[in-house]
């Protein structure tokens, strides 16, 4: 027994307190290991506590206090531990995102951008999704040849026009849905640079295009634009697209200088009248769409040459419409015109523009065959002289709901050769006399078709040839009765 208390006391092997038992007997293990389970368990439960109290985030909303699990509450410092030993130069923790590591090239580029070749004049880079060029610097522009020609950054999230200095060749720069938020200076692309698409952006001020004399196409739609700037002496150019923008006014001191533009398009800004339209004598198409306009005016200028007007989704009524008499006279090669979704009551405005092939004036307030009646042609007892009129476009207007409205439509028409989205005979085909009625067997119009026959032309010899022989067949069986 000495032995024993003097080895318990030895500091060679200590007994822990939590294992000597309170007494001798079996009595006191008993009492001491469930002392020792239950502080164990305490030990486990207090430690789980901290644990969960680390996954709660407290937010206080006024005088409310809401915990609410943490996103990613789990043991997430493992998978960090993890990649911590793969990327040892990688910051993992929260503080450091977006913000490049010493080691780490701190911009990353799409797969196209690392084939690039020093030799290659046109780089074409599109974004896809989880690859996007966060934006430029010299890192980029050292991948490419200095004599680059053409250069499409195209849906990225580039917010600066930087490391574009060195290319002093560009004839084509495209950055397309990107964050641009503002042009950078184009001086050193004065003589070369000849198409400019920077559409979908956040653009406020296009005054920098001044410098690029020689430019033929330019599209800034999509930005942010409150007014027409430095176009003026862009007397090269051709094309431009100034449509979705907060444009309110058609500067006219600006379009004046555009002597060789062919094509305008404005649609979906804030305008509430056309002007600045006299010294475009080469324009072929016009984009006035989803605007303010009330009537159609300032067109006394005769442009001999434009081709196509687009003024849907206006305020234009009969007077505004009205306005524009005279058509015929001012633009005698008016083959497209689209008033589609305004307030227009009667087609007489386009009754006399012989050139017309294409009329697009559905979702108006055309109420009555009388109403349209201005659009019939000589053949038909009418004076039109939209005698090459293909399409009409009448739906969404109250006549459309007319007993066979198409059918008498395509008799005051004969060129028609498509009423809304109906197509009634082939384009091309040539109608001799009136027909009365489209395809039907002895109509006093006769369809020399120049196409395949239509559906509706089959269907119509269908039952055509399903009537003769019911009569064939009723005579055959009068005549046997009669014998």
């Amino acid at each position: 027994m000495a032995t024993q208390a003097a080895e318990s006391e030895g500091v060679g092997n200590p007994i822990p307190a939590t294992e000597i038992p309170a007494s001798g007997g079996p009595a006191g293990e008993q009492g001491g290991n469930e002392d020792h389970e239950q502080q164990q368990q305490q030990q486990q439960e207090e430690e789980q506590q901290e644990e969960e109290q680390q996954n709660i985030t407290t937010t206080t909303y006024g005088s409310v206090v809401v915990n609410r699990p943490t996103p990613n509450a789990d043991p997430s410092h493992l998978r960090q531990q993890e990649m911590a030993s793969q990327f040892p130069n990688v910051p993992m923790d929260w503080a450091h995102l977006g913000q490049p590591a010493p080691d780490v090239p701190p911009v990353r580029y799409p797969h196209d951008v690392a084939d690039i070749r020093e030799d290659d004049l046109e780089v074409v880079v599109v974004g896809t999704a989880g690859e996007k060029i966060t934006h430029l610097n010299d890192d980029f522009s050292s991948k490419c040849n200095a004599d680059l020609e053409e250069l499409v950054l195209r849906s990225h999230v580039i917010q600066k026009m930087q490391g574009l200095e060195k290319f002093k060749k560009l004839r084509l720069l495209e950055m397309y849905d990107n964050q641009v938020e503002a042009l950078c200076s184009l001086d050193h692309l004065a003589e070369t640079l000849r198409t400019l698409d920077m559409s979908y952006n956040v653009i406020r001020d296009m005054a920098p295009v001044a410098c690029c004399e020689n430019l033929t196409e330019l599209y800034i739609a999509n930005n942010k634009l409150k007014k027409i700037e430095g176009i003026r002496m862009l007397k090269s150019l051709r094309k431009i697209d100034l449509g979705a923008n907060r444009i309110r006014v058609m500067d006219g001191e600006e379009l004046s200088g555009l002597v060789n533009l062919e094509e305008l398009w404005i649609g979906k800004n804030k305008i509430e009248s056309i002007q600045g339209l006299e010294k475009l004598t080469k324009l072929r198409r016009l984009d006035v769409q989803s605007n303010r306009l009330t009537k159609i005016e300032n067109l006394e200028t005769q442009l001999e040459t434009l081709e196509e007007i687009y003024l849907s989704h206006n305020g234009i009524d009969d007077e505004g419409a009205l306005q524009a008499t005279g058509l015929a006279l001012k633009f005698p090669n008016l083959s497209v015109v689209d008033l589609s979704r305004n307030r227009l009551t009667t087609c007489q405005p386009f009754a006399h523009l012989k050139s017309l092939e294409e009329l697009w004036i559905s979702g108006n307030q055309i109420k009555t065959f009388d109403d349209v009646e201005a659009l019939k042609q000589p053949a038909s007892g009418g004076s039109s002289l939209a005698v090459k009129l293909e399409t009409v476009y009448l739906e969404y207007n109250p006549v459309a709901k007319e007993f066979e409205y198409r059918k008498k439509l395509a008799e005051w028409v004969p060129s028609l050769s498509q009423i809304d989205a109906t197509r009634i005979r082939p384009f091309g085909a040539q109608v001799v006399g009136a027909a009365t009625s489209v395809g039907t067997p002895g109509a006093s119009g006769t369809i020399l078709m120049g196409a395949a026959p239509t559906a509706d032309y089959m269907r119509k010899l269908q039952e055509a040839a399903v009537q003769r022989a019911k009569k064939e067949s009723a005579a055959a069986e009068s005549k046997q009765s009669s014998s």
